[in-house]
């Protein structure tokens, strides 16, 4: 009764891919990838994708806690507004983190008039766009395994006199660890994928902001066959990121 919807959503996915591999030019696909301006933006895309998940991780996890344990009024409300970057186009969270962090915006212009120097177009800006469409998946993974798991553990090793910060660390740590295992698979692969915050906010500088997609989207307008054979290249990457880290993560998390 499942395998034809089942069938139906598997050939939604793998289809589009066959289609990349079909239109392939096979002949040119090995100088294609390793093309300078292919390297370097494989390689900020790596750089960027790391530094946004481990911004990820930093400011994620306080915030899945405080959303998940905390009983004041307004809650909901700030679980909607963290929760806004996975439903907002992603230019959009482009233009307000521009208006935000830009020249003329009020947090902009104050680190321009303190440091002299500006964040948009910036490979830093591109970890800020990266960090802002990612972080809700790691968001979300982890405040509902802290909602499934309640609150019994935490109330006993506080009764039993651990300070809150013992209880974080060997409590509700170890609670997370499957769940932090595949928010943070996802924070990594959305943010390698990260394309229309980052145009927007950090532009497509060679070398400074323009990651693998940015470098798709500029090829697809001189050589389709080099977009092609670099969108190929990331799929590869992504597939080979979930693929290495699914058997710690979801399928540990599982058992």
């Amino acid at each position: 009764m499942l395998g034809v919807p089942a069938a139906l959503a598997l050939a939604l996915v793998v289809l589009p891919v066959v289609g990349l591999l079909v239109r392939t030019d096979l002949t040119r696909l090995p100088a294609l990838i390793v093309s300078p301006s292919s390297l370097h933006a494989l390689r900020l895309s790596l750089v960027t994708a790391g530094l946004s998940t481990v911004a990820c991780v930093l400011l994620g996890v306080p915030l899945a806690v405080v959303l998940a344990r905390a009983r004041f009024p307004g809650v909901r409300l700030l679980r909607s507004i963290v929760l806004l970057p996975l439903v907002l186009p992603p230019v959009v969270g482009g233009l307000a983190l521009l208006y935000l962090l830009g020249r003329k915006g009020f947090l902009g212009a104050l680190i321009t008039a303190l440091t002299g120097e500006s964040v948009p177009f910036t490979t830093a800006a591109v970890v800020i766009a990266q960090t802002f469409v990612a972080m809700p998946f790691l968001v979300v993974s982890l405040e509902g395994a802290l909602r499934g798991s309640g609150d019994r553990y935490e109330q006993v090793a506080a009764t039993l006199g651990a300070r809150p910060w013992t209880v974080f660390r060997r409590v509700t740590l170890p609670l997370l660890l499957p769940a932090l295992g595949s928010g943070v698979v996802l924070s990594f692969a959305r943010a390698l994928g990260e394309f229309g915050a980052t145009i927007t906010f950090a532009g497509s500088l060679e070398d400074v902001t323009r990651t693998l997609p940015l470098e798709v989207y500029t090829q697809a307008e001189v050589d389709i066959d080099s977009a092609v054979a670099l969108a190929l290249l990331l799929i590869a990457v992504a597939v080979v990121v979930i693929a290495v880290a699914r058997p710690r993560s979801w399928e540990g998390g599982l058992r």
